[in-house]
Order: C-alpha cells, then structure tokens, then sequence
C-alpha cells in the first residue's frame, strides 16, 4: 500500500518502533498512533492494514510479539525453528534435461495380453469319480448305548 507520499507498512512500522524506543516494545495502539501523527492521507482501512502487516512481520521473524508488545527482533539470536519435524535433506539429482535424454520408449505391446484370461472350455463328458475312501462324509452319527431294563421293587 505503498503510494508517492507513503512509504510500505513494515518502514512505517520499524519507523515508528525505533521512534518510540520503549525497552518493552510499543503495543498495536501507540504504533498506529505514531503513524497517524507522523503520515498524512492514511487509507480508510488502516488499523486493518496495520494488523495484517504486523502478523505477517511476526510470522516472518521480522518482529518479536512478547507481553501485547512488538519489538524488533535482536540479529544476534538465534532464528526460531518451526513447528514439526524438519524436512529430510533432498539428494542432488541429475538435471531434468538429462533425466529425459537417459529415459527409454516403452513398447507399446509386451508378450503378455491385458486383463483375466479367459476359462477354457470343459468337456462335457465328465465322469464321476468314486470316493477315495469307503467311509460317507461328515461327522459319523453318536452312537447310543442300549439300555437295559431296570426292575423297580
């Protein structure tokens, strides 16, 4: 939102937080307050503006967002890591150029033809085949004992 007479948002901001110069920051209200006095011809959204530039500067490293207060990042510390686990490192690859020139044509048919093979007829005669064993299928039948009768004096 950079125009002839305005500089971008995050000069204006950096500009505002030196000028203030508190050891504990400047909060979001007494920057855009430097800003009003400081620029004229602000655009009608401005806070709106000042809060995006101010999360996308915290987001960036630019600013430190510590007790509802923006301060400037100090160079000797060390950067933030992110969340998560850290990308594995990528092998060096041969350019794609190369890749291209290597890479072989399929042939278009193989020996093998695509999809299910298909069912050879049966014969239609077919004969059946005694069982392997002379016993019947299935569990054999419980046998009962024989009861004896039993005189009652």
């Amino acid at each position: 939102m950079a125009t002839e007479e305005l500089p971008p948002y995050p000069q204006m901001i950096l500009r505002a937080i030196e000028a203030l110069n508190s050891d504990n920051g400047s909060n979001k209200s007494t920057i855009s307050k430097y800003i009003e006095s400081t620029y004229e011809n602000l655009p009608t959204g401005h806070s709106s503006l000042l809060t995006l530039h101010l999360n996308m500067m915290k987001a960036s490293g630019e600013l430190v967002f510590w007790k509802n207060n923006y301060m400037k990042r100090d160079p000797s510390a060390a950067p933030r890591r992110g969340r998560g686990r850290p990308p594995k490192p990528k092998e060096h690859r041969e350019s794609p150029i190369a890749a291209k020139a290597v890479k072989m044509k399929v042939s278009s048919g193989s020996g093998k033809p695509r999809g299910r093979p298909r069912k050879l007829p049966q014969s239609v005669t077919t004969t059946a085949l005694p069982p392997p064993s002379g016993r019947p299928r299935g569990r054999p039948p419980k046998v009962k004992a024989l009861l004896t009768e039993v005189s009652v004096l």
